[in-house]
């Protein structure tokens, strides 16, 4: 069910995202006077097609979801058809005619985002209150004085009321190579500075999640060891062990915390273990063999069964963020203004080999967050379409042939030079073109295959 979850979020996300980038292209050609021949959103075989409109455009959805295009008229892709107004070529077009219509696709991209984002804050956004949890030892947050109970109010001049806001606020100021003041209220209500260390840029931006490079692990509920459902069929129900009991001991050990008896079985896969548990007010003694499951590459015990836990218990732990219309739009145009840069700067340093080449993610991770986010709801899916509308408009802004950067590349050229670039250029362009974005493609695959392999 989560992987068809996935699938079904992914084929809407970037359906929707192609289906607006490709529109501005569209929207601004006819604007222009060019005449389109075909606006197709997906590659291959068509699964519906309609004729419209007085220029009798073909509007199609293809087959493969992972991309569109619009055909326009054009002399370049071979003889026009008698009869055909050739000044609604587009290679006909002036160059700043051609350079809107290109421009477009991008833009519409940054202005889904602003709108994606308008929604998102009036909605809501839901998070977890920046309280740190544990502070490992001599860690960069150790080195700033973080304690166990501190919770965030703001980085640099950035209120942080979530987490996410926090990692993402420590993540741009990362891109400085400075020193960043933490604002914290402690445990016992008194307000500190933290001043913590972002000097080492190579070690902040190589893969893994930020707050545990800083040594900081975010506050967690201590959950009891008492069990909730029982998995059918698993080794827990046919031991015997039943809702509401809780685990005393194993093999001899005391447990204390949830956690701690899920790390005691995972340790254990296809092993007896020895309980003690208590089941209304009695203890009794209960032997269980662990059933055993691959994950990331190494075996695992398993006993199916989940905790006992009550939401409401934590949920003074939580926070949502909601905005007027007026003020969400303009929070919308700062968060994509943001977000973009911040991915340029990201982008930026990966050139210079500054930041790690495993950050950047293909179809399956984008999938996998598509699936997260739909499943927590509408609000965590809006930022999730924005983040990645803004991540194509930036890729097809990219001076690579192909895309459309690389178009604008020829034009910058044609305007210097005072005439179009030759075919013969095109030509080799679009092998290069292909070749890097063949390459791009491969490592992103493998940078996923190897996220599943562990």
């Amino acid at each position: 069910m989560t992987i068809l979850i996935s699938i079904a979020a992914f084929v809407v996300a970037i359906g929707v995202l192609v289906t607006i980038h490709e529109y501005g292209h569209f929207w601004v050609a006819r604007r222009m006077g060019v005449k389109v021949l075909r606006f197709s959103v997906g590659f291959g075989r068509p699964l519906w097609k309609r004729v419209a409109g007085a220029d009798r455009t073909e509007y199609v959805v293809a087959a493969i979801p992972l991309g569109g295009y619009v055909k326009m008229l054009d002399e370049r892709d071979g003889d026009v058809p008698p009869g055909e107004d050739l000044t609604r070529a587009f290679n006909r077009q002036p160059v700043s005619k051609r350079i809107a219509i290109v421009v477009a696709g991008p833009a519409f991209n940054f202005l889904f985002a602003i709108l994606a984002y308008w929604l998102m804050f009036m909605v809501g956004v839901s998070g977890v209150k920046p309280v740190v949890g544990e502070v490992v030892p001599a860690s960069l947050a150790a080195e700033a004085g973080f304690q166990r109970g501190d919770r965030l109010i703001s980085v640099g001049d950035r209120h942080t009321p979530t987490w996410e806001l926090a990692s993402l606020a420590i993540l741009e100021r990362s891109l400085e190579a400075g020193e960043v003041g933490v604002r914290v209220e402690t445990e016992d209500g008194r307000d500190y500075v933290r001043r913590l260390n972002l000097s080492d840029t190579r070690r902040l931006l190589d893969e893994g999640p930020l707050l545990e490079k800083l040594g900081i692990e975010p506050w967690r509920p201590v959950l009891e060891p008492v069990l909730g459902d029982l998995v059918s069929g698993g080794a827990a129900e046919r031991a015997g062990l039943q809702a509401g009991d809780r685990i005393v001991r194993s093999n001899g050990e005391p447990v204390e915390t949830w956690q701690q008896w899920v790390a005691m079985v995972q340790a254990r896969p296809d092993e007896t273990l020895r309980l003690e548990v208590e089941r209304d007010g009695a203890r009794l003694n209960v032997d269980v063999r662990t059933d055993t499951r691959e994950e990331n590459g190494r075996y695992i015990g398993m006993v199916g069964a989940h905790v006992d836990f009550d939401p409401a218990r934590f949920e003074h732990m939580r926070t949502t963020v909601r905005h007027g219309p007026v003020e969400s739009l303009g929070r919308g145009v700062t968060r994509t203004w943001d977000m973009t840069t911040l991915t340029l700067r990201v982008l930026w340093r990966l050139v210079l080999g500054e930041a790690s080449v495993k950050n950047i993610s293909g179809p399956v991770t984008i999938a996998e967050y598509a699936g997260v986010t739909a499943v927590i709801g509408l609000s965590a899916f809006l930022g999730f379409l924005a983040i990645v509308s803004i991540s194509l408009g930036i890729i097809n802004l990219l001076p690579i042939p192909m895309l459309d950067g690389g178009h604008l590349l020829y034009y910058v050229v044609e305007i210097v030079k005072g005439s179009p670039v030759s075919a013969q250029v095109e030509a080799v362009g679009q092998r290069v073109g292909i070749l890097m974005i063949a390459m791009l493609m491969t490592l992103a695959f493998y940078n996923d295959i190897m996220r599943i392999l562990g």
